[in-house]
């Protein structure tokens, strides 16, 4: 066994971290951002504060000779009322690009949601450990991806032997923004979330701005994207237009056209793919705003339903087909400039046939199964053939 005089701590800095673009120093740590400071200012959204500080495709990368490795966490955790209990999150080890080992921290802060209601109640709880024991012998390259749907201080790194920043692969950078789909929602863990499982199909390192409920056209969004180095973008674009009611046709189009020309100003020809929303049905025809179906909530279970009427469509208000066939409209009038911006229909990653197969449990959010769906599928439109990342 190990004991404290066996471990050697090493501070957590942002050389160690690949995916976060901002680390905030806490009192029990430091806690990884995927928007800078200055972005958060500018919008006081608890939806979006919760959402970027999920550290999806966020991982620890060091090379060691370790055979043990201790990671101490303040996770926060949310439970929804009146629905069933949410798993902890789970922590993917990988050595030399192999899943390793997966672990979860129990306890630490808890996010109390009332959807009826409307509100948000968070409790302190006490930091936890998880412990991979067993690692092969030898310098190897170590990852910890954090769960990707936890808020995850870092209080400790703790090995048996010392570590040091992993040289860059030299692979190229691929940078993604897109809802909660993108997110990861109810994906099983967070090298199995679509875009990491399309990363590695890819061979591309994830810079992932999938931000739950956050996918708005944000100027703020955009001008992070513009400042972030990378070799590979892409924005997927639609469903959180819809169940936020956010707007109207007449401020969709100029909007879309608006966070393009950001992402532009940083990346002039760097290949750009708009992808439109993956079927939805109860919003493929239907406005929004989604709102929960308070008669599964009172069964124990989560499920949304689409709170808009279809007339409304004739005043302007946004349905995913409405979207779909605007922004295939807005890349095909741009790419007549920009032979590097390109169009990819969702519905190629989940249509119709998919929905039949494989549902959306809550009626928004694929499930695990689904996530690996559209993750290959992705791989294989955008990385290989004609694809836009090829």
């Amino acid at each position: 066994m190990y004991t404290e005089d066996t471990w050697i701590t090493t501070p957590v800095t942002a050389e160690l971290l690949r995916g976060a673009l901002d680390l905030e120093r806490t009192e029990h740590g430091v806690l990884p951002h995927r928007l800078p400071a200055w972005a958060r200012a500018q919008c006081a959204d608890g939806q979006l504060a919760m959402a970027e500080s999920q550290p999806s495709g966020v991982r620890l990368v060091f090379r060691t000779r370790a055979t043990a490795v201790e990671l101490e966490t303040l996770p926060t955790k949310r439970v929804y009322t009146g629905a069933p209990p949410r798993p902890d999150g789970v922590y993917d080890l990988l050595v030399d690009g192999r899943l390793a080992g997966q672990a979860s921290v129990p306890g630490g802060n808890t996010l109390t949601i009332d959807m009826a209601a409307g509100t948000a109640e968070q409790r302190p709880g006490p930091p936890g450990t998880l412990h991979f024991a067993g690692l092969p012998d030898g310098v190897k390259d170590v990852e910890i991806w954090l769960p990707h749907n936890e808020t995850t201080e870092l209080v400790a790194l703790r090995t048996d032997a010392p570590v040091e920043p992993a040289p860059d692969r030299g692979r190229r950078v691929w940078l993604h923004h897109g809802s909660s789909i993108s997110h990861g929602s109810d994906a099983a863990s967070p090298t199995t979330t679509w875009p990491a499982l399309a990363a590695s199909l890819g061979g591309v390192e994830l810079v992932n701005l999938g931000l739950g409920g956050s996918a708005l056209l944000d100027p703020f969004t955009a001008r992070t994207m513009r400042d972030t180095p990378a070799d590979l973008i892409s924005v997927k674009i639609g469903i959180n237009l819809v169940n936020t009611d956010l707007m109207r046709l007449r401020a969709f189009a100029p909007a879309v056209h608006g966070f393009l020309d950001t992402i532009r100003e940083g990346h002039p020809t760097t290949p750009l793919l708009v992808v439109s929303p993956i079927l939805c049905p109860i919003h493929e025809n239907t406005p929004g705003p989604s709102a929960p179906d308070l008669t599964a909530l009172g069964a124990g279970r989560l499920r949304f339903r689409a709170a808009g009427d279809p007339a409304e469509r004739a005043s302007g208000k946004l349905t995913l087909g409405v979207i779909r066939d605007e922004l295939a409209r807005i890349v095909a009038q741009r790419a007549a400039q920009d032979p590097d911006l390109h169009h990819l229909d969702g519905r190629d990653l989940y249509g119709e046939a998919d929905a039949a197969e494989l549902p959306l449990p809550d009626r928004l959010h694929p499930d695990a199964a689904t996530h690996r769906r559209i993750g290959e599928r992705f791989a294989e439109l955008a990385f290989t053939g004609d694809g836009a990342f090829r």
